[in-house]
Formats: C-alpha cells, sequence, structure tokens
C-alpha cells in the first residue's frame, strides 16, 4: 500500500497520525449503458487511468481513435452518450488511524460512489473536492470501490424537466449543470463530453483530529506582513492547539471549538511582485495541529506577500480600472487562458510550466482563466506565484443565462467555497470576476425575453459571489463581471467605465477599428488565424491541404471563420491563391491586427491601463485566436506580442492634427534616452530626419511627441516610411498599407553559426524586408527559433536563435515556406 505521512513531529520524525494512501492505481472501465451509434458491447472492459477520463482510456486501448485527427471527433460522440463505471479494489491498514476518510479531488460529473457495496456518495459537480467518512465501511482488504457517472446529455433530461432551458450561446447543458462548458463545443474547441475521475482519490486515515479546511488570508498592515489562518477541525475539538510558522516567526492559539483562527505577523517581508516590476520572493507557510504537545497535522503553503486593489475611482462619465500592487499602478500585458487539453487530467506540470514560461517570455503579466473552463490545478498557480504572473480568476459561468433555482445555488456555493478556500493563498491571484460576458448578455443579446422574468444568475454576481469573498477572503478583490460598467445601470460593454470585450473587430469590422475605441480596461479582444504548419500537417492528413479540404474545416469551429479571414484581409493584404500564401497571409495579418490593437491601447495610458488578448493558448489543434497553438507551437502572434508587449515601446498614431510619437515606459526606471525620427525612402535613402535630444518618460506616462510636417509628408507615399528608434527599441510608421506599398523582391544572405546549445543564424538584408520570418517548424517539427517579423533597410542584420537545429545548413532555410516576408506576397 502507497501510504505516506502528511505530519512531522517536533523532532522532524514521522508522525503517523494523520496518513494518506493514493488510490489512483488498479482501476478498470466498463460501459454501463450503450447506444446504438456505440461500437462496443456491455461485456468490455479496459484498464483505467487514475487521475484520466473514459475518451483517453479508450485510446490508450485504441478502441477510439484519436479525436484530435482529422474529423475523429464526429466518430466518438458516442461516448458522451453513454453511461460509465469506474471500479478497483484496495487494502487497507487500519491501523494507521482511527478515522479513515475517501477524498475525492475530482468526479467528472454526475457521479455514484460505492464502498463495499453501499452508496456513499451522489456528486453533480465537476469542480469540488468530495470528503467521505468510510469509518465504519472500511474492511482491512478487500474493498470494492466504484463510481458509475451518468452520461451529461441524460441528466440533462432531468435538469430540463426541473430547471426551464435558459439562453445559451454554445450548444448542449453546460449552464444547467457543474461541468466545463466548454466540454459540449465552443468556436475553437470539440464536442468532447467527457466522463471520468479526472483528479486524484485518496484515503485519508487520521486519528484524535485533523484540519478539514484551511484558509490562509495574506496581506500587509502596513510594512508588515500579516496571515489570517482560518481552520475548521475534524474530530475531537477539547485540548488542540493550533500553530502557525514562517521562518522563525510563529504564533499558536488553543481552541475552544471545531473551527480556529490565528493570526501570524511578519515583520518588513520582501514584497512579492509582477512580472517585469520586481522578484518573487515566497515563504514557507506551516500551519501546524496538536494535541498535548504531540503533532497531528501539519499542512504548508507557499506565500508571497504583497497588496493588489482595483482602482474604480471616477464618476458617471468616466472610472478607472486599474490595479494597484504594493501602490504601483499597474499596465496589464496579458492573455486569457483556456483548459489546455479537452482532457484536462493530460495536462502535466512540465506543460504548465512551458506555457507560463512562453507567457513570461512574450513579457505578460496577467493570465485570465475563463469562466467556460475550470479551476486549474494547485500547480498552475504555484508556478504563476514563481513566475510572477497575476492570475484574474473567473469564477465558471460564461455566455449563458443561469438558473438560480433547483440544487444549483447550493452547488455553486460548495464549488466556490472550495476553490476561494485552496486558491486565496496564492500571492499571484489578483482578482476574482464573477462571470464572462452574462451581464452583457442579459443585456444586449436578446436575452429578456426568452427569459421572460426567470432567473440568469445575477444573484450569483451580484449577491452570493461577493458575499463569499468578503467572509472567506477579506483582502481579496472581486468584480462581478467581464465586461461590466460597474453598475447594473449602466452598459456592461461600454469604453467609458470598466473592462470591455472588443468584438465588433474579427466579426464584423477591419482591425483598423481599434483605433474607435478609447476604453479603460480591455478583457477581450483577438483575431484569429491558423496553426503551424508542423501542427496542422501532424493533425490533418487532407492531400491536398486547402483552406476548405475536410480536415481543415473541420478544424475551424468559428461561424464563418475562413470568411472572415478572408474579409479581414482586405485593405491590408492581397487575398491568397494558394494554400501556402493563405497560410502564412492569416497569421501574418492575426499578428497585424493585435499588435496594431495593442499599440493604441499602450498609447492611450494611463487613459487605459490594461490588454488581456483572447488568447494564450489552445486545447486542441485548431484554427483560432490563439498564439501558441493546440500542439505548443508559437504562432507569429506570440513574437508579436512580445513586441508590444516591451516595458520600453515606441508607437506613431494619427492624431488630429497629425501623427503623434508615443514614448511609453513600463519599467521601474525612468527611461532616459534620445529618439531618433527618420523619413526614408524604401531603397534606405534618408529624406528628412528630426532628433530629440533626450526625453524622460516615467513609468505609466507616456510622452507625446507631434511629429514634424518634414516627417509627416511624404514624396511618395508608396516608397516611404518613418523609422523611430530610441535606446534600442525601433518602431515603424508606414503612409500606405501593404497592398499599397512598393515592396521589392527580397534579397537576403545568411550566416550559420552552430553551437553544441544553440545555432545563429545572422541575416544580412540587401534590400528592404518587412516582416521577416523564420518557420523553424518547416525545419523540424521541434526546431524553436527566438524572434520572427522583423523588418530591415538595406544593409542591416539580425542574428535568429534556433534551439534543437544543430544539423542545420543553408539548404534547409531555401525549402518552401521556411523563409517568408511581406515582401513575397506584394513584390512589385
Amino acid at each position: 500500500m502507497n501510504y505516506h505521512a502528511n505530519a512531522q513531529s517536533a523532532d522532524g520524525l514521522s508522525s503517523q497520525k494523520t496518513a494518506t494512501q493514493s488510490l489512483n492505481n488498479g482501476w478498470t472501465l466498463r460501459c454501463a449503458r450503450t447506444v446504438a451509434a456505440a461500437p462496443i458491447t456491455p461485456d468490455m472492459s479496459w484498464e483505467a487511468t487514475v487521475p484520466g477520463c473514459v475518451h483517453t482510456d479508450l485510446m490508450a486501448a485504441r478502441t477510439i481513435p484519436d479525436p484530435y485527427l482529422d474529423c475523429n471527433e464526429l466518430a466518438v460522440q458516442w461516448v458522451g452518450d453513454c453511461d460509465w463505471t469506474y471500479e478497483t479494489e484496495f487494502n487497507a491498514d487500519l491501523a494507521v488511524g482511527q478515522r479513515h476518510t475517501l477524498v475525492f479531488h475530482g468526479l467528472d460529473t454526475v457521479a455514484t460512489v460505492s464502498l463495499n457495496g453501499d452508496i456513499i456518495l451522489e456528486s453533480e459537480n465537476m469542480h469540488r473536492t468530495y470528503r467521505v467518512d468510510v469509518t465504519d465501511k472500511l474492511k482491512a482488504e478487500g474493498n470494492a470501490l466504484k463510481v458509475d457517472f451518468l452520461s451529461p446529455y441524460q441528466h440533462e433530461k432531468k435538469l430540463r424537466e426541473e430547471l426551464e432551458p435558459r439562453p445559451n450561446c454554445y450548444p448542449g447543458p453546460g449552464n444547467l449543470m457543474r461541468k466545463m462548458a466548454c466540454n459540449f463545443g465552443w468556436d475553437w474547441g470539440p464536442t468532447l463530453v467527457t466522463a471520468g475521475i479526472w483528479r486524484n482519490v485518496d484515503l485519508v486515515s487520521w486519528s484524535t483530529a485533523k484540519i478539514d479546511n484551511l484558509r490562509t488570508d495574506v496581506s500587509m498592515t502596513g510594512a508588515d506582513g500579516r496571515v489570517c489562518i482560518h481552520a475548521g477541525i475534524d474530530g475531537m475539538s477539547e485540548g488542540l492547539e493550533l500553530e502557525a510558522r514562517i521562518g522563525d516567526q510563529s504564533a499558536s492559539t488553543f481552541l475552544s471549538g471545531n473551527v480556529g483562527f490565528l493570526e501570524l505577523n511578519y515583520p518588513a517581508p520582501h514584497l512579492w511582485w509582477p512580472h517585469g516590476m520586481g522578484g518573487q520572493p515566497l515563504y514557507d507557510l506551516e500551519v501546524s495541529l496538536k494535541k498535548d504537545g504531540e503533532l497531528l497535522e501539519r499542512q504548508t503553503r507557499r506565500i508571497g506577500f504583497r497588496t493588489i486593489e482595483l482602482d474604480l475611482s471616477g464618476d458617471d462619465d468616466q472610472s478607472a480600472f486599474t490595479f494597484i500592487v504594493n501602490g504601483k499602478p499597474v499596465f496589464v500585458f496579458g492573455a486569457n487562458w483556456i483548459p489546455d487539453d479537452c482532457f484536462p487530467a493530460r495536462i502535466t506540470r512540465d506543460r504548465l510550466a512551458e506555457r507560463i514560461t512562453q507567457a513570461k517570455d512574450a513579457n505578460m503579466n496577467m493570465l485570465r482563466i475563463w469562466g467556460g473552463g475550470i479551476y486549474e490545478s494547485d500547480d498552475f498557480y504555484d508556478l504563476c506565484d514563481e513566475a510572477g504572473i497575476m492570475v484574474w480568476q473567473d469564477f465558471l459561468f460564461a455566455c449563458a443565462a443561469y438558473p438560480e433555482e433547483g440544487t444549483l445555488p447550493a452547488e455553486i456555493e460548495a464549488e466556490a467555497k472550495d476553490n476561494i478556500s485552496r486558491l486565496m493563498s496564492h500571492a499571484s491571484l489578483a482578482i476574482w470576476n464573477g462571470n464572462n460576458e452574462n451581464i452583457w448578455g442579459f443585456q444586449a443579446w436578446g436575452w429578456q425575453k426568452p427569459l421572460a422574468g426567470k432567473t440568469w444568475g445575477e444573484g450569483y454576481y451580484l449577491d452570493l459571489l461577493p458575499r463569499l469573498i468578503d467572509e472567506l477572503h477579506p483582502s481579496g478583490t472581486y468584480y462581478p463581471g467581464s465586461p461590466y460598467s460597474g453598475s447594473m445601470e449602466r452598459f456592461a460593454n461600454a469604453d467609458e467605465h470598466g473592462c470591455r470585450h472588443i468584438w465588433d473587430v474579427w466579426n464584423e469590422v477591419g482591425y483598423e477599428v481599434y483605433a474607435n475605441y478609447a476604453p479603460r480596461f480591455v478583457s477581450e479582444f483577438g483575431w484569429q488565424a491558423p496553426p503551424t504548419m508542423a501542427t496542422l500537417t501532424q493533425s490533418i492528413s487532407d492531400n491536398p491541404l486547402t483552406p476548405t479540404s475536410p480536415g481543415v474545416m473541420h478544424h475551424q469551429k468559428a461561424s464563418e471563420g475562413n470568411e472572415k479571414l478572408l474579409r479581414g484581409l482586405k485593405g491590408h493584404l492581397p487575398e491568397p491563391d494558394s494554400f501556402e500564401d493563405w497560410h502564412f497571409t492569416t497569421q501574418l495579418n492575426q499578428a497585424r491586427a493585435i499588435h496594431f490593437g495593442i499599440s493604441h491601447f499602450r498609447a492611450l495610458q494611463p487613459h487605459c491601463m490594461g490588454s488581456i488578448v483572447w488568447q494564450l493558448n489552445d486545447c486542441w489543434p485548431v484554427t483560432s485566436w490563439a498564439a501558441i497553438d493546440g500542439y505548443g507551437r508559437k504562432k507569429p502572434l506570440w513574437y508579436a506580442l512580445k513586441k508590444a508587449y516591451e516595458p520600453h515601446f515606441l508607437t506613431v498614431q494619427p492624431s488630429d492634427s497629425g501623427l503623434t510619437l508615443h514614448i511609453v515606459n513600463d519599467a521601474n526606471l525612468e527611461w532616459r534616452t534620445p529618439v531618433s525620427i527618420k523619413r526614408v525612402s524604401l531603397d534606405g535613402k534618408e529624406l528628412a530626419e528630426h532628433t530629440i535630444w533626450r526625453v524622460c518618460v516615467e513609468r505609466n506616462k507616456p510622452i507625446s511627441v507631434q511629429l514634424p510636417e518634414s516627417i509627416t509628408t511624404p514624396n511618395d507615399k508608396s516608397n516611404e516610411l518613418i523609422v523611430v528608434t530610441a535606446d534600442g527599441c525601433k518602431t515603424y510608421y508606414y503612409f500606405q498599407e501593404d497592398i499599397g506599398l512598393k515592396l521589392p523582391e527580397p534579397r537576403l544572405s545568411f550566416a550559420i553559426e552552430v553551437t553544441a546549445s544553440i545555432t545563429r543564424i545572422v541575416v544580412t538584408a540587401e534590400t528592404f524586408v518587412k516582416d521577416l520570418c523564420l518557420f523553424a517548424d518547416r525545419i523540424g517539427p521541434d526546431v524553436t527559433v527566438d524572434r520572427m517579423l522583423d523588418t530591415l533597410l538595406p544593409g542591416d542584420t539580425l542574428t535568429l536563435e534556433l534551439e534543437n537545429a544543430q544539423d542545420l545548413s543553408l539548404e534547409d532555410l531555401s525549402h518552401p515556406g521556411v523563409i517568408r516576408t511581406a515582401n513575397t506576397l506584394l513584390a512589385s
């Protein structure tokens, strides 16, 4: 048996008062109820992996194909229609403790759990942890544990009788039950309705007493740190001592009941800062439960001391939406996060570390966990703590009306309490957000008529959830929705107040319309493009690949997505006439669109104080808004985000009086730099120059410089541009869109330098080159490159660094699609 102790005695020796046995091993899976489309029979069974789900077990047994490939998703729809049973048998050392608790950290979703023939649990919530006392039912040997999962579609029939259907922007009953909503399909995700034991199962054995629920609220009092500790106790309550310790600082109290409260002060801690503003010192907090000096249990947390507030100051005309960290306003460089896999049990710590590193490397300081997915694993928040990535945490409501009747309110309250308690100690947790787009939907999407006065979730967002935050996490910050304008008396998705989403851009109009907005904070906006070519060819076997071939179309889930991709090129880039050009042009346009939008938002600082792009990642290989595709490869958008989120930033923006240069500083220190402004022709000839001897730009206080007519008045708009340079930063302004430029046929020379760990390519431009891209995945599926989307004047050089490319040759660079530029689409 795999037991481990959860406590240590004061002298460091193990104490067996609380011990945990993993019950993840030895499970089998069988179908409890089949449907006509299922290619299986009730007598079949399979080995089951826990944590896991039915789909991954059937894939491992080769009973179903990988649903990410081609159109296989359609062939496995029957899985979500069936009922499934997981079974295992285990022995238990009853001498380890006097009490025994089964802990299910994640059951997906409608489950009945039996132990030795007796039903011990009935659950309807994927997002909760369930604890069941099994002391009277446990045997030393041969314990039979069974979990029966009802099909969500069968459960939906019951729910529709109890709860009248409500508006829902996406198919399936995601708003009627507490299951990952995007399981039922989204405009970037497949319909793969899962069932299974998706997080760990443990048997916890203990004696006397144990900590049943631990909440740690970390805050600051002046220059000192404060930790308020609330501990719910299971077992005897007399003579118990609760102790907390950080290093050499400790506090303790004797309990008089089943709830313990303790406050620990830590003098002058080093402060935790978001990435780019300082370090991320973390402290080990130990909370111990003792009886007569003997250690019963010890739990640990890694905490960071900081303050995070949300400034909403203003009036009826304008009000701020600004994150204040340790007293300093922060411009948010962010991205939205969705589950990194349709089967969350496959998301490992290493995979999360890779994604969060990718976010940090793109200069991000925040990830927004979107409300149609899951509360992420402890690993996710631990890694964000370490990386300095703030977390905007949605409660799990998205794009639908949610009933406030039946058992749903109680489930939502229990779920919220569970996850507030689990996550509140994390330094990275910046804000709790009530929902995604539901208030906006109620106001503007035609919901009110079909609702006809029925509830839709307002009580959750404006009463239940803020009340729970006030009660359980007093130092935490809560906001009712994204988007939301601070009051139900205002339109939810407004420029003037709160956070907003911008989706007419992409859905209806071109990306140039971003410039028409003056938001206080943008928490969603995005533009689509296909994944990398390596991911496309790994997941789709169409021959030939075309924008409308079956597999490519199946991996485009957005309504009229391909049409919008082409419509978005108009006025900017030519319509492609080959699949290769379609792939490159749409990826380039995605990068351009988002860089354009962020440049505009940053130029509005401090009026606008945040940009959270939709989206960082994908859950499968798909044409989507993501910067990192479903197999973890970076699209050109990622490189555009890295440039757009640089702490020192330059952008030229049209204004009423001409062209204005915005010099933006989001680094801690004042930026003192000379600025060189030139108008040049595409052959590199300098036509006009203007030099600013020095600017001094404080953090969050951009400087705007009106450019002189000598710079802003071209002789030939199609053959000239403005180049601005300051302290290694550059920006380019073109007087025409690409389709109006006289871009030359690009001429580049390359030199390769290979070392044991890195391969460098030195690129020299013989002509003007716009948006140089080296697609490393076309050299090899695991090859990566450090930069992309670079513009070079004749004679400029650039060094690219590649990983996993030790055998690279000059011939590799000449292969189709490896080197692309805007010139090749438009060369005259």
